[in-house]
């Protein structure tokens, strides 16, 4: 716990509206700034996944302290973004019957590997995780997608899935310090968008969120999608400095392309690169970009960036053109009755 912040962060969290967003940053800046104190009770953090009926990766973190149960978003937030990694710890990954032993890395992040059986493919759909790290035990879940399923859909989470407003410093500020899982508002429709998509077969479609959100928002995000109805995805978010500020999708989507052999779904947002990126990507792997969805938040004047992609700007929007382009059926488009926080 930071030594003092719990009674700071529940003061602003009840004033920061009221705050200019330079103060808002002033206040951020200084609670980092005083001393962490280690809790004795370390924290694994399992990333959701989606994998193959031959192969499996599992990622996580492993950390000296969980800041998840502090009191108040922004002792929170601040909390993920100043704890401490617990770098070279032995760590336990239990899937399927099968065990990899693996070491944290300097940001405490581990990743290990799974193989089926010949002949004796990993069952489909959610399986379970479980990981032991320095006498603490963590569960996960990893979607297991079939080879026959229609598509895999990829998407963007800022300003795509969640209001985020990042073309504005003050309002990603204040999104990043003072809003939660809870709280953070959310694109209309997305969710509704996404599960007509995984409805529209069976097999159904996987999904993975490639986001520049940190890392350490892993939790975060997490919950957001579950408590607004997302249908379950595997996360790749962005470890934090200089050399990933841009280039970090890339890699990962190029990595997707080749793990997994169905057509993919792109969705992104018009704020910064994601037409230009998926444009790319596209171009490299010609054939397999079934259709790419860019959600309107701006910078949408010229034409050019959006060629051959479906621009909308809400998620029924997205939903329509969907149907039209025989992705999804046209009956999901009826209301739904559905409350958030399924999977």
């Amino acid at each position: 716990m930071l030594p003092g912040s719990s009674a700071a962060a529940r003061r602003c969290s009840s004033q920061h509206r009221r705050l200019p967003g330079g103060a808002q940053l002033a206040l951020a800046i200084g609670l980092l700034a005083l001393p962490a104190v280690a809790r004795a009770t370390p924290s694994v953090v399992v990333f959701p996944s989606a994998g193959r009926p031959t192969t499996v990766s599992i990622a996580g973190r492993v950390l000296r302290a969980s800041p998840e149960k502090r009191q108040g978003s922004l002792s929170r937030n601040l909390g993920r973004l100043v704890a401490k990694s617990a770098e070279g710890v032995p760590v336990d990954v239990f899937f399927a019957g099968q065990v990899r032993h693996v070491r944290t890395g300097r940001e405490g992040e581990f990743a290990a590997s799974f193989t089926a059986h010949r002949d004796l493919p990993f069952a489909l759909g959610l399986q379970p995780v479980r990981v032991q790290a320095t006498g603490t035990e963590a569960r996960g879940q990893v979607d297991v997608v079939s080879d026959e399923a229609p598509f895999m859909v990829v998407s963007d989470f800022d300003d795509t899935v969640a209001i985020t407003n990042v073309q504005s410093t003050r309002d990603t500020l204040h999104t990043a310090f003072l809003e939660d899982s809870d709280s953070h508002p959310v694109v209309d429709g997305m969710a509704a968008f996404f599960r007509c998509l995984r409805d529209v077969a069976d097999p159904p479609p996987g999904f993975a969120f490639v986001t520049g959100s940190p890392v350490e928002f892993g939790p975060r995000v997490e919950s957001f999608l579950v408590h607004n109805g997302f249908p379950f995805a595997g996360l790749h978010l962005r470890q934090l400095g200089r050399k990933t500020i841009s280039g970090y999708k890339e890699p990962v989507l190029r990595s997707l392309l080749s793990r997994f052999p169905q057509p993919f779904v792109l969705v992104g947002d018009s704020g910064e690169k994601d037409p230009e990126v998926y444009a790319r990507i596209r171009e490299e792997f010609p054939g397999r970009v079934a259709a790419i969805f860019i959600h309107d938040v701006g910078r949408a004047a010229d034409p050019a960036r959006f060629k051959g992609m479906v621009v909308f700007r809400t998620g029924t929007d997205a939903a329509r053109q969907a149907a039209a382009l025989g992705l999804l059926r046209a009956s999901c488009l009826e209301p739904d009755e559905a409350t958030p926080g399924g999977r």
